[in-house]
């Protein structure tokens, strides 16, 4: 890694909370693309081999070795504080770009390293292991680097990473979500050839979802009871439909963009249900703009589906990871956290799995008889996401 003084100046746009009972989230809510962060930590068994495909069209051919590196890389960030799955792929890209996912010890600069576990010997400058991180540079001592995990805690970096901000790691680049991912990846790594790493963006995406998707579809996930009968997610008379699921202006960025959950603004405390029988599979905080989150997988008309609950507080959340819950059930209360303008909930249906792609909400309640009536529905609220 080539480093180099660099200024990177990025605003950010801080949102208030408003007074009205409406929210917004992030546009990288729940997208097309999988996008259930909170799974991030929990890779399942890592594949033998797999073939991506980068932007380039070329294909590439990954062993075993470098996916239990990706797969450590999804470890780490997924138990990281403000990582999420954009952080992951960031990071992704970087080692695939830097090191093709591989352990480099560098006997030129450091003869030593070659006695670490390594997948081969690079050369450039004082670099080593996956980032192609330098010990000179402040990175970490050459023992350190030559881990793995030391170098992904490194890369997302944050003031408690093991650097604590300097060099900088993502965590500490202002706005770095806001950066195309390949961006994000040169303000950490600061390479002399910039443009390299989008090109593999595609191959982490598709490593993602090979490791994560196994997590998923393990074969110790519980059994799920087919369920009894489906519920609207908020009591009736309690709340106000604001923004619905599909295509719309984003309040936030101003971009054309797909809102994948239905909005129902609500007062704070307000008792959020449980759609279905089912059971937990996520509850707690992320880091894309959801504030605490809770994941609920179910079996409806012999199909998985998963439903997803946002917003609430962390004294909200009432239910836990594993937990079998019945539909009805009180599991968290209302409330305004993450990017949020007022109390509401966020909620959203996924057939066929966490990974499927997200349908309206709304229309699938009704379809299975938990039509969604209020005492009122505001068009004036339908700005809210």
């Amino acid at each position: 890694m080539r480093k180099v003084l660099i200024v990177v100046v990025v605003f950010l746009v801080l949102i208030a909370p408003a007074a009205q009972a409406s929210a917004f989230t992030l546009a990288v809510t729940f997208a097309a693309k999988p996008t259930w962060s909170c799974r991030l930590g929990e890779t399942g068994p890592v594949p033998n081999s797999l073939t991506a495909t980068a932007a380039d069209g070329v294909k590439i051919r990954l062993d075993r070795s470098q996916l239990t590196h990706a797969a450590t890389i999804v470890e780490v960030g997924g138990r990281t504080p403000g990582v999420g799955r954009d952080g992951v792929l960031v990071a992704l890209m970087a080692a695939l770009t830097e090191s093709s996912l591989r352990m480099l010890a560098n006997t030129s600069a450091w003869p030593q390293s070659a006695s670490f576990p390594n997948d081969g010997n690079g050369g450039d400058h004082d670099s080593l292991g996956l980032f192609q991180m330098r010990p000179r540079a402040g990175w970490g001592t050459m023992a350190e680097l030559m881990n793995s995990t030391y170098q992904a805690r490194a890369f997302f970096g944050g003031q408690d990473g093991p650097n604590h901000g300097s060099p900088r790691g993502l965590r500490d680049i202002p706005g770095w979500r806001s950066l195309p991912k390949g961006a994000a990846a040169q303000a950490v790594e600061v390479s002399a050839f910039p443009d390299r790493y989008a090109r593999f963006e595609p191959v982490a995406e598709q490593i993602l979802d090979a490791l994560t998707v196994r997590a998923d579809r393990g074969a110790n996930s519980p059994q799920v009871p087919e369920t009894g009968q489906v519920v609207f997610p908020l009591p009736a008379r309690t709340w106000t439909a604001t923004s619905p699921f599909g295509m719309r202006t984003d309040p936030v960025t101003g971009a054309h963009t797909l809102h994948t959950g239905s909005d129902y603004a609500a007062p704070k405390g307000t008792p959020v249900l449980a759609a279905a029988d089912g059971i937990v599979v996520f509850a707690g905080d992320v880091t894309s703009g959801y504030g605490h989150l809770i994941l609920i997988k179910h079996t409806v008309n012999s199909a998985t589906v998963h439903s997803g609950y946002a917003h609430m507080y962390a004294a909200g959340i009432h239910v836990r990871k594993g937990q079998r819950v019945t539909a009805g059930q009180h599991i968290a209360d209302v409330g305004t956290d993450g990017k949020s303008t007022g109390p509401h909930l966020h909620f959203e249906i996924r057939p066929g799995g966490a990974y499927a792609s997200p349908v309206d909400a709304n229309n699938w309640l009704t379809e299975h008889g938990a039509a969604s009536r209020s005492n009122s529905t505001s068009e004036e609220l339908s700005e809210s996401c």
